[in-house]
C-alpha cells in the first residue's frame, strides 16, 4: 500500500492535538475499497462521489476544501478465511492505512470526510479518529447495526463487523482476526447511537440489547419524529461534555427509492428531510470532526438516473453536515450591501 502526492505530504505534517473547534478547512479522503463485502463496485464510490459535484459543492461554504485524492490499496494474492469471515488481512491492511490518513487529517486540524467503500473501513477512519481525538463520540446512520461478530455474523463480511472492533465492551466477545493486531478497542457503548436501524441480525440485537446501546429503529423515528430523536442523540452523547463528533453515514440509510445504487438496500428507510435534519442537527453542534460516507455502489444503479440520483444524495449529506441549510448558503452577503456615494445615480 503506498502513498503518493498531497495525501503523503499531508501524513508527514505536523500533527497538532485534537480540538473541539474544529479549522474552517475540510480535507477529502477517498478510499476506494470493496473487499469488506463481496458486491464489486462499491470502489467506485469516490470517484462517483467526486463526478457529482462534490468539491464544487463544498467550496461554495465558508472554507477551503483540500482533496488529498484516494489511497492505493493491495490486495493480499494469499489471505484465507478466518472462521467464515473473507479477506481479513486485506481488510485488516486497507485499515491501517486508512487510520494513519484520517489521523493525519484530523491532526494537522481539517474536519475530515472519508469517501468510502464499504462500511469495513469505519474501523480505520474511527480509529485514526481516535488517535486524535481519543473523547469522541459516535453516530452511526444506517440502515444496519454492523455489530455482528466473527461468531455472529450470518455472512462472515467484514462491513457488517465494523463497530464491534471499536468497542471496548467486546473486547473478550472478539477473536483475534488476522490483519488486525495493529489495533485495540477504545470504545465504550455509551458513547455510540445509532439513527435509522430497520435490519438488525439475531446476533446483533443481543448484543445491542447487552450492552445498553442507544439506537433509534425507523419505528423509532417514525413514533418519535426526527426532530426529538436528534434532541435525543445529542444530549445522550453531549450532556457530560462537549467533545469531537465522529459521523458514519451509510448511504443506504435512506430509503431505496432515493438511494437505490447500494449493496444493501433496505425498504422504508429515512426520507430526504430525515436524513438531512440529521446532519444539520450534527453541523449546528459545531463538533463535528470526521464523517464518513460509504456504500455508494454506481454499478448496481438500474440506470444512470438512479447512480445520479444516489451519487447527488451523497453530496448533500456531506454538503448539509458542513453547513449547506435548505434556507441557503448564507456566505455571499453577510450584510445587507449599502450604496456608495459614487454609485448613486447622479442627474
Amino acid at each position: 500500500m503506498a502513498l503518493r502526492g498531497p495525501l503523503s505530504r499531508l501524513l508527514r505534517s505536523t500533527l497538532s492535538s485534537c480540538q473541539q473547534n474544529r479549522s474552517h478547512s475540510v480535507a477529502i479522503l477517498g478510499a476506494p475499497f470493496s473487499k469488506g463485502q463481496k458486491r464489486r463496485g462499491v470502489e467506485h464510490g469516490p470517484k462517483a462521489i467526486r463526478d457529482a459535484g462534490l468539491v464544487e459543492r463544498l467550496s461554495n461554504l465558508d472554507y477551503p476544501v483540500h482533496d488529498f485524492g484516494d489511497l492505493t490499496f493491495k490486495h493480499l494474492e494469499k489471505d484465507e478465511h478466518f472462521m467464515h469471515v473473507p479477506f481479513p488481512r486485506t481488510v485488516g491492511r486497507a485499515n491501517k492505512l486508512l487510520s494513519g490518513a484520517v489521523s493525519g487529517a484530523v491532526g494537522a486540524g481539517h474536519t475530515c470526510i472519508m469517501l468510502g467503500g464499504d462500511h469495513s473501513l469505519a474501523i480505520g477512519s474511527v480509529e485514526g479518529h481516535a488517535q486524535q481525538c481519543p473523547d469522541l463520540c459516535l453516530i452511526w446512520v444506517d440502515a444496519h447495526a454492523d455489530i455482528n461478530t466473527p461468531l455472529t455474523s450470518p455472512s462472515g463480511n467484514l462491513h457488517g463487523q465494523s463497530v464491534a472492533f471499536l468497542l471496548k465492551d467486546l473486547q473478550n466477545k472478539m477473536p483475534e482476526v488476522p490483519g488486525f493486531s495493529w489495533m485495540k478497542p477504545f470504545l465504550s457503548a455509551r458513547d455510540l447511537v445509532y439513527i435509522g436501524l430497520r435490519d438488525v441480525d439475531p446476533g446483533e440485537h443481543i448484543i445491542l440489547k447487552t450492552l445498553g446501546i442507544q439506537y433509534f429503529s425507523m419505528r423509532d423515528i417514525d413514533r418519535m419524529g426526527i426532530q426529538r430523536v436528534m434532541e435525543v442523540t445529542l444530549d445522550h452523547l453531549l450532556a457530560r461534555k462537549q467533545r469531537p463528533i465522529h459521523l458514519s453515514f451509510d448511504i443506504d440509510a435512506f430509503d431505496p427509492s432515493l438511494a437505490p445504487a447500494t449493496g444493501t438496500p433496505v425498504n422504508g428507510g429515512l426520507t430526504y428531510r430525515e436524513g438531512i435534519y440529521v446532519t444539520e442537527e450534527i453541523h449546528n453542534t459545531g463538533l463535528l470532526s470526521v464523517m464518513d460516507v460509504v456504500e455508494v455502489n454506481p454499478t448496481l444503479g438500474a440506470t444512470p438516473e438512479a447512480v445520479e440520483a444516489t451519487t447527488s444524495l451523497a453530496v448533500d449529506v456531506i454538503a448539509s453536515a458542513l453547513g449547506q441549510t435548505r434556507e441557503g448558503a448564507h456566505v455571499a452577503f453577510p450584510k445587507i450591501p449599502e450604496p456608495k456615494e459614487d454609485t448613486e445615480l447622479r442627474l
